[in-house]
């Protein structure tokens, strides 16, 4: 994706996180675990990670955690992980859309009131933050954070005053919240995730032996050896303890909008979401641009990493054999130092380099899942050029990004996108391709079966959930 091999937060698109949550009933520790499972979902956000445990036999409103800025690896270490003792916990990966990036703002958090104690991780974006952030700032709330999350937390422990169970208050503080969210909650004796009624985010249930589990996708189960139970159902509560999984589905009457952008670029391809194959997804994606923007060429190539796989489709559906092009530096992080602009060097060409000998003298389909503002594009088209392509036809297996998203994903401002200003011949033109198509909107429903509710407002404008009347994302 253009995301992934830009300079450091120039041309990138992030999804904002990822959640996973444990409950051992036979009383194990489970930071180990939920470490293994937030590296499983380390694609879902690079800036900042925690891990806050519980012991549900222990004393009641005591909480260990370690929190920081970095990748898992980065974070967490060993002797560190030893120490969070606990059989119940929640963990979190970040990429900010709302809410300023340092320490402060790491999740989970943790909030101690006259109840107990909250464990809480959130994977989305709210857009009347702002709004419920004032109301409760009137009536006495002092906030620590700038994240809408803590709204969530906030909410959920002043219901939680007035109603008998953690899972009631959950239900009542969603009835305030519009936007995107799948959060999962830890009270002293519970594990509970809640998926907002659009099923914007995904979330998933998970049991490995007396163990259960919540996650935002599939792949992160994998990592744990765990079972895939199901998917939490837009507008669900599941609540997990010792008498299974409890569930109350009173807020499940929206139909759904489930990002469509998951399945084109933010999962992992081995990866399910709501029953469907993200790497299947991605397959037809490419079968698709091959049918509307066939070409005459000897390789089809894809930007590592999301554009792999829709290239593999591609060169099924046209005959065009496939290749790999491009070698990727795995060892880039977030901790990429971007040179100077006096600097030759380009970050492009720190993270991808091209392999001289699979593209020289060939007429190139190079296949990446967007573009943003196409700064990267030109420059992947160009270094294709310079070792030796003849011809790069490009072919983005998503529609052309018209709007931005309020969700949960950083789709910039429309003055910052390269499609909203410019048509197909003229974006074509500027990243120097020889041509360029993109999969049609009108297709997307074939890329999940075409039975399932989906949002692709950062395409066609039609947001499921109004806007807010400010731009909230921190962009």
């Amino acid at each position: 994706m253009e995301s992934e091999l830009s300079e450091h937060f120039d041309v990138e698109l992030h999804e904002e996180c990822g959640v996973f949550g444990m409950y051992d009933l036979d009383g194990g520790d489970v930071a180990s675990s939920i470490y293994y499972g937030l590296f499983a979902l380390q694609h879902r956000g690079q800036e900042s990670c925690g891990i806050a445990v519980s012991d549900t036999e222990g004393p009641k409103g005591k909480v260990l955690s370690q929190k920081g800025m970095g990748l898992v690896n980065e974070v967490f270490h060993a002797e560190g992980l030893e120490k969070l003792k606990g059989n119940i916990g929640v963990g979190h990966v970040r990429y900010s859309t709302t809410g300023a990036s340092n320490s402060q703002n790491v999740q989970p958090l943790v909030l101690n009131y006259v109840k107990g104690t909250l464990m809480l991780a959130h994977n989305g974006n709210l857009v009347n933050a702002n709004k419920l952030r004032e109301e409760m700032e009137y009536t006495g709330a002092i906030f620590h954070t700038t994240i809408d999350t803590e709204v969530i937390a906030y909410l959920i422990a002043r219901e939680r005053l007035k109603v008998p169970t953690a899972e009631e208050a959950v239900k009542c503080a969603m009835k305030k919240l519009q936007g995107a969210y799948s959060i999962i909650i830890s009270s002293p004796r519970k594990l509970i995730g809640a998926r907002d009624p659009y099923g914007f985010r995904p979330l998933v249930i998970g049991k490995r032996d007396n163990s259960y589990i919540l996650a935002s996708e599939t792949c992160a189960l994998d990592a744990v050896d765990a079972e895939y139970v199901r998917d939490v159902k837009p507008g669900e509560i599941v609540m997990l303890d010792a008498d299974g999984i409890q569930s109350d589905e009173t807020l499940c009457h929206t139909t759904p909008a489930k990002c469509i952008f998951e399945y084109i670029y933010f999962a992992r391809p081995d990866s399910y979401l709501d029953g469907v194959s993200v790497y299947n997804s991605r397959i037809m994606a490419g079968k698709i641009l091959a049918q509307m923007h066939p070409a005459d060429a000897d390789i089809v190539v894809g930007v590592p990493e999301s554009g792999n796989v829709a290239a593999m489709g591609f060169s099924a559906q046209s005959g065009i054999p496939y290749g790999t092009a491009f070698m990727k530096n795995s060892y880039v992080g977030r901790t990429f130092i971007k040179p100077k602009q006096s600097a030759r060097e380009s970050s492009v060409k720190i993270k991808l380099n091209v392999i001289k000998e699979v593209v020289r003298g060939k007429r190139v389909v190079m296949v990446d899942d967007s573009i943003v503002r196409g700064t990267t594009s030109e420059r992947i088209v160009r270094m294709l050029k310079a070792a030796g392509a003849t011809e790069v036809h490009v072919r983005i297996s998503s529609p052309p990004f018209l709007h931005p998203c309020y969700f949960g994903t950083d789709v910039p401002s429309c003055d910052q996108l390269i499609a909203h200003n410019n048509t197909v011949d003229e974006i074509c033109n500027m990243i120097g391709a020889d041509s360029l198509g993109y999969l049609d909107g009108e297709r997307l429903h074939e890329l999940i079966g075409g039975d399932m509710g989906y949002c692709d407002a950062c395409f066609s404008g039609k947001y499921p959930v109004a806007p807010p009347e400010e731009d909230i994302r921190g962009i």
